[in-house]
């Protein structure tokens, strides 16, 4: 038991020379009894004195060698206290540490590619614990490295095939959009074919943009690529033309800026997901603005509605989404109604360099501002911007057309049709391609009332020619527009091949 005011190695044991007085005072009362009492029993006093006076001498002394030994003791005691409560505090310094250094170093390793193995070898341990401590905290250091290994595969190997997914059905995508623009040139001479056409390629222009958002999210890039730089205006007409409510967005002023071709897609696409969302989440009858000028650090494009506006919790959400947007996907994050316009935007920012961020708008909704770095632009020859405010289109541009050759004369049916087959010079049907490749040959007037059968043949209207012109003023690049086409990635026609051996 230890008292108040006692010290923490418990009560110091009491000097030897205090237990000589009980003896000595034993012997001193023996002698006045003796000196007492009459002279025929002194005797037996004698004794009587003498035997209580050993008695209490060997009891005193009993007590003297139980107290050191109890001292002793003590002194052990305290010091095996000591000696646990030093191991304590080594064993949580070295939780500790393996808390806040050894794990995230590790952790960190095994995302660059390090094995577990090579891991646990370069770990250094402290020397001041005990073995059995020692072996447990590797176990579970070890146990530890190796599950996260195993969850850093099983996430890549999602991300992988969530890629190799959307790359199989952006190979998809493109084959109909190729066989979309061979119908619309096929096709264009007629308005409400050729309207449900484009109906129809733009639909399949959203699903791409799915696709596409997919790959961006398994940690790939968007399947399109842009070999030249494309004028921003053009950019922003790109992205408006990839949302289902494309009507519902007023394109302002724009910077008479260029955008280079490896960062074009990735822009078009992170300006879709954010016009996306903003005609999304605002009335359908309210509008979307968007504009595009020059700052001091490159180009800030600004996407503002009348939508619900943000609340600090939705504020704190976007903020987590674009904060892991960088770490990749995680399919627990998903849910079971995914939402992906925000985390596309945070990858791209993330991994082209982009500054996004949001605000309350003054019209009482979002207002998105996503800044492109000066280094990603350049100057363009087109007039993008002039374009944007202009009144009207510029006047189309001349289109050179080259001499049909004359087929030979044939005898025998002409296959009926929309007009006469075009034949090749050994008399055979020839197949038709596309326009701006091999000109067709021009098609002979049918006979009109109160036309002769000499009458001049008129030349024919060429299926969506009519568009050409526009496209042209629009973009203001050359007739030979070949080297501004986006090329399809190779890894989805690699996908469409992989699906073909399939």
């Amino acid at each position: 038991m230890v008292f108040a005011g006692s010290s923490p190695g418990g009560r110091r044991p009491a000097s030897a020379l205090l237990w000589l007085i009980p003896p000595a005072a034993t012997a001193l009362c023996a002698a006045l009894a003796v000196t007492r009492v009459p002279t025929g029993a002194r005797a037996a006093a004698v004794w009587c004195g003498l035997a209580a006076t050993l008695a209490v001498a060997v009891v005193a002394g009993e007590a003297v060698r139980r107290g050191r030994a109890t001292a002793t003791l003590r002194l052990r005691a305290a010091e095996r206290e000591a000696a646990l409560r030093q191991r304590l505090a080594d064993q949580e310094v070295e939780t500790r540490r393996l808390a806040k250094e050894l794990l995230p170093a590790a952790v960190a390793r095994l995302r660059a590619g390090a094995e577990p193995v090579d891991v646990m070898k370069d770990i250094d341990h402290s020397p001041c614990l005990d073995p059995d401590f020692e072996s447990a905290h590797r176990s579970v250091l070890e146990a530890m490295l190796y599950t996260v290994r195993a969850e850093e595969d099983l996430r890549d190997a999602a991300q992988r095939a969530f890629v190799n997914i959307a790359r199989r059905v952006q190979a998809i995508t493109n084959q109909q959009a190729y066989d979309m623009r061979e119908m619309e040139d096929k096709h264009g001479a007629d308005p409400e074919v050729y309207a449900d056409l484009l109906h129809l390629d733009h639909g399949n222009a959203l699903i791409g943009r799915m696709a596409d958002s997919i790959a961006v999210l398994g940690g790939s890039r968007p399947g399109r690529q842009w070999r030249s730089p494309i004028p921003l205006y053009n950019v922003c007409r790109g992205a408006i033309s990839r949302i289902l409510e494309y009507r519902r967005v007023d394109l302002h002023s724009v910077a008479d800026v260029g955008i280079v071709g490896p960062s074009v897609e990735p822009l078009i696409h992170a300006m879709a997901e954010l016009l996306d969302n903003a005609t999304r989440y605002s009335p359908p009858k309210t509008r979307v603005h968007l504009t595009a000028v020059e700052v001091q650090s490159g180009v800030a494009i600004e996407i503002e509605d009348a939508g619900v506006g943000l609340t600090e919790e939705a504020r704190r959400r976007t903020d987590l989404v674009l904060a892991h947007a960088a770490a990749g996907l995680d399919l627990n994050d998903l849910g079971e109604t995914p939402r992906l316009g925000l985390a596309v935007v945070g990858r791209l920012a993330h991994k082209y360099r982009f500054q996004f961020s949001m605000r309350p708008s003054a019209y009482g909704g979002v207002r998105a501002v996503l800044v492109v770095p000066q280094d990603i632009t350049c100057t363009t020859p087109a007039p993008g911007g002039m374009i944007a405010l202009a009144a009207k289109l510029p006047p189309p541009k001349p289109v050179r057309r080259a001499t049909p050759t004359p087929a030979p004369a044939r005898t025998g049916p002409v296959p009926t049709g929309r007009g006469p087959a075009v034949q090749n010079t050994a008399g055979l049907p020839q197949r038709r391609r596309r326009m701006p490749q091999v000109t067709r040959t021009a098609r002979a007037a049918r006979p009109e009332s109160g036309a002769g059968p000499g009458a001049p043949a008129e030349p024919a209207v060429e299926p969506g020619l009519w568009l050409g012109p526009f496209f042209q003023g629009v973009s203001g690049a050359a007739e030979n527009t070949e080297s501004g086409r986006p090329h399809r990635d190779e890894s989805s026609n690699t996908s469409n091949e992989s699906d073909k051996g399939e």
